[in-house]
C-alpha cells in the first residue's frame, strides 16, 4: 500500500483534532478534503459539530467506517489514538510535523499502513497534478 492507493480508495476520514476554527490549518486540510469527495468524521472533544457534521469526543465513541485517523495532535498523544484506532481504521495517518515512532510500531504491529510527518492535502494535491 501507498500513499496513492491510500488517497484514490480510502474516503472516511477522521479527523482527530479537528478545530472549529477556519485559520487552523486542521480545518483547511479537512475543509479540502471534504471538497475534494472525502467523508470527514470530526474527532475533538470540544466541539459539537464541524461544519454541521456530528462531532465525536475520541475514536472509541465513532460508529461509523473509518478508513483513515488523519491526526492532527502532539506526539505524546499519539500512541492513545493508535490505541484506540486498532480494529477500527486501516491507515493512521500523522500530519506533517507529527512524528512518533513508538506509536508507528504499534500501529503497525497491529496491521494498520502508517504515514508520518505528511500533509494528506498536499500529498492529495501532488495525486492531481501527475
Amino acid at each position: 500500500m501507498d500513499i496513492k492507493y491510500i488517497l484514490k480508495n480510502y474516503k472516511d476520514i477522521a479527523v482527530v483534532g479537528l478545530s472549529d476554527k477556519p485559520e487552523r490549518y486542521s480545518y483547511i486540510v479537512a475543509d479540502y478534503l471534504l471538497r475534494n469527495g472525502y467523508n470527514i468524521i470530526p474527532v475533538n472533544p470540544g466541539i459539537q459539530e464541524w461544519r454541521g457534521i456530528k462531532a465525536y469526543k475520541d475514536i472509541k465513541s465513532v460508529d461509523k467506517n473509518i478508513d483513515i485517523v488523519d491526526i492532527f495532535r502532539k506526539p505524546e498523544f499519539i500512541t492513545d489514538i493508535v490505541s484506540e484506532s486498532i480494529g477500527k481504521a486501516r491507515v493512521i495517518w500523522m500530519q506533517e510535523g507529527i512524528v512518533n515512532n513508538g506509536a508507528k510500531d504499534l500501529a503497525e504491529k497491529n496491521n494498520l499502513y502508517v504515514v508520518m510527518d505528511k500533509c494528506m492535502k498536499k500529498e492529495h494535491e501532488k495525486l492531481n497534478n501527475d
